[in-house]
């Protein structure tokens, strides 16, 4: 059934009303004298509201699918986003493609929603697609209106408070300054575990306790002259018989790329249709970056835009297929694969993934391989895009546990950031699975708040039984 029209008037006001509390600027007739490079911020009082029964940190494929669960299973729900828009990396991140997407619920509800507005390229596959990003942030918009939630943009979790064991309150930045929020139970969608860190928790990052991690990508949307021209590049939802595969095209690109005088620190370049001549493109990589550091993710950005810029001028200075090639945006956020991973009250591990294991309180089956991108720039000059594992995925169980905290209680973890070894983050960190960590956190948050209960003391089996009374998991 359609849902109604939103007027903008409404529209602004649904998603808007009460977000905005009074701002109290701190305003210090002395600046405290600064000691050993440390200065000490004076203590002062800052609006506090307390008027959500979920609060999610992070609007990405777990944020947005977790924040519009809790409020369809009755939750009073506030959801915080840093960027200008919903969908974190498929929208702000331009990832380009849906992967390990043919799952029930809300996957197949955006899959449907998508095909209703002619915004998915490859509707013959459930699994994997491409997708328009702007009609998905509409999309996305209008879902969390349908569903009530009051989110929040350009706002960041920047504090965390607990009472014993619980976590109470939040801080957030933003243009209205510091803000505090109140709520029985909050879900940590951050993908690099800034609100689990931030309360305490304990969290295990790449390989070891330093790294490696996986590299960051900075993706972009492409115009070229006629897609048609670059069929041996371009991957497409339904190919033509014969044509070359996934990747044969890929070292097509990187042969382009060396071709016109450089090599690629992604040397498994992808273009992805769109639709029309616009393509997606993942042909970069950052190498040894810790995403929570500000200075280092700052220059990952700017030497991966420049990258980006010299590939593109390099094809387009080929001519023939590659004449006019050009970038029509590089995304607002560099691609983030390996963050922190919050402790939780079970750890996906890399046996789970070999065995196929299976949970009473299973909130998603994951399918996608152990994907482990090269973490040098010498691995991907000599050794490949990725590295060889040789380990073979069965479908396997991803419980309910791993979303709940350890360390904090009131605390979920949905996406990314959910307790696991790096082996089998490798697998489960592809959004296909994030959302669907995003539905199980979002009704067992909402089942825990409107009950008075904390999260771990919520049966999956309720959970599920509410989410097939809300009509998402048929």
């Amino acid at each position: 059934m359609k849902p109604a029209p939103v007027s903008r008037r409404h529209f602004l006001h649904a998603a808007l009303a009460g977000g905005a509390v009074s701002q109290t600027p701190l305003i210090a007739a002395d600046t405290p004298a600064a000691k050993d490079g440390l200065f000490n911020e004076p203590a002062h009082d800052i609006p506090l509201a307390n008027d959500a029964d979920v609060i999610v940190c992070g609007a990405g494929p777990a944020g947005v699918t977790a924040a519009i669960t809790a409020a369809r299973a009755g939750a009073k729900v506030r959801l915080f986003e840093w960027r200008g828009c919903l969908g974190g990396i498929w929208t702000a991140g331009l990832l380009g493609y849906f992967l390990d997407f043919n799952k029930p619920g809300f996957a197949k509800e955006l899959r449907d929603k998508l095909d209703a507005r002619g915004a998915r390229a490859n509707s013959t596959s459930a699994s994997r697609f491409c997708y328009d990003p702007e009609a998905l942030k509409l999309l996305l918009e209008e879902l969390c209106v349908e569903a009530g939630v009051k989110f929040q943009y350009h706002t960041k979790v920047c504090a965390a408070f607990r009472e014993g064991k619980r976590l109470t309150t939040i801080i957030t930045e933003s243009k209205s300054g510091r803000q505090a929020w109140k709520a029985p139970v909050f879900i940590d969608t951050t993908g690099d575990g800034d609100l689990g860190f931030q309360s305490g928790c304990a969290f295990e990052i790449g390989e070891a306790a330093d790294c490696p991690c996986q590299p960051l990508s900075l993706n972009a949307l492409l115009v070229v002259k006629d897609v048609e021209q670059l069929r041996e590049f371009v991957r497409f939802g339904q190919p033509k018989p014969g044509e070359n595969t996934d990747g044969e095209k890929k070292k097509r690109i990187k042969d382009a790329i060396v071709k016109s005088g450089h090599f690629p620190s992604y040397s498994g370049s992808t273009l992805w249709h769109v639709s029309g001549n616009l393509v997606f493109a993942m042909m970069n990589q950052e190498f040894g970056i810790k995403p929570w550091d500000a200075a280092e993710i700052t220059a990952a950005t700017v030497r991966a835009r420049a990258e980006m810029n010299l590939m593109v001028n390099g094809l387009r200075s080929l001519g023939g297929p590659w004449e006019g090639i050009q970038i029509v945006a590089t995304a607002e956020q560099i691609g983030v694969r390996d963050g922190r991973r919050i402790l939780g009250r079970y750890a996906v591990s890399k046996d789970d993934v070999i065995k196929g294991a299976r949970h009473d309180d299973a909130v998603v089956r994951a399918t996608f391989g152990v994907d482990i991108h090269a973490t040098t720039a010498e691995h991907n000059e000599k050794g490949g895009a990725t590295h060889a594992t040789g380990i073979k995925v069965k479908p396997y169980d991803i419980p309910l546990r791993a979303l709940i905290a350890k360390d904090v209680d009131g605390l979920m973890m949905a996406g990314r950031c959910i307790s696991g070894d790096f082996i089998a983050h490798a697998s489960y960190r592809v959004t296909g699975n994030s959302v669907g960590m995003g539905e199980g956190a979002g009704v067992i948050a909402a089942l825990a708040a409107t009950t008075k209960r904390l999260p771990h003391e919520v049966p999956w089996s309720e959970g599920e039984a509410k989410l097939k009374a809300m009509g998402q998991r048929v």
